[in-house]
């Protein structure tokens, strides 16, 4: 998998990931990266994580989950 089709893959899940488990999307809440990595392990999309990157493809996928989420404060 390419890192581009994997960024667009993990940001789109962010939001499914969210609407699953009632959540909302804003800067108050502190989803947890850990939680969606164990979510995206169940529904068979772990392969979104799989992608080559100089970081690390986890690294890369919990910037984008605290974008989307709006926690880059976070980091």
């Amino acid at each position: 998998m390419k890192k581009d089709e994997a960024e667009k893959a993990i940001r789109y899940l962010c939001h499914e990931w969210a609407k699953d488990r009632g959540l909302t999307i804003t800067a108050t809440d502190e989803p947890s990266f850990s939680d969606f990595k164990s979510w995206l392990r169940e529904k068979g999309y772990s392969g979104y994580l799989e992608f080559r990157s100089t970081m690390g493809p986890l690294e890369d996928a919990e910037r984008w989950f605290d974008q989307e989420f709006k926690q880059t404060w976070r980091n």
